[in-house]
């Protein structure tokens, strides 16, 4: 068997290792940023209040989102653990977005409503914490959503439907 050149000679944390110092972070984020799960509540709901009636977003939701509970409630556990490192979301962002009709337009008018949202509820600070996030999230999603439909796309480059 060959060794890896960078060796890890490191011990693996043990699971009550990794959810203190998980702990341990998420402390220092709230206190830093002043975000906590009511803010994160707020933030995903009335985020998703502007999806819901925008006409671009809308509809792309609409056709696949029954039960709005289940997804805010999703939504919040995933925004706790991008925004808090809380490690409460366990899903898989990526499948579920890669077939979606979407492109750049639609991610730039999420982004563009979830900044907006963020400026709104939440200071200064809490609101780049959030939107920094958000942007590589958007990013990495159109990424995925134009891989998916065969176009590679180079740095700066941005994914178009072709319908």
């Amino acid at each position: 068997m060959t060794s890896l050149p960078f060796p890890h000679t490191e011990p693996r944390l043990s699971r009550e290792e990794a959810d203190a110092r998980r702990a341990e972070a998420s402390a220092r984020i709230r206190a830093a940023t002043g975000i906590d799960e009511i803010l994160i509540s707020n933030l995903v709901e009335g985020f998703y209040d502007k999806v819901r009636n925008d006409p671009l977003l809308g509809p792309v939701f609409a056709e696949r989102v029954e039960d709005w509970g289940p997804h805010l409630d999703r939504m919040k556990q995933f925004w706790s653990s991008v925004a808090l490192a809380t490690g409460v979301y366990t899903g898989r962002p990526m499948p579920r977005h890669m077939n979606l009709p979407v492109d750049a337009a639609h991610f730039d008018r999420w982004l563009a409503l979830f900044e907006e949202t963020a400026e709104q509820l939440c200071t200064p600070l809490a609101a780049r914490h959030f939107v920094t996030r958000a942007r590589n999230i958007a990013e990495s999603l159109e990424l995925g959503v134009a891989n998916r439909n065969g176009v590679l796309l180079g740095v700066g480059e941005r994914y178009r439907r072709r319908d």
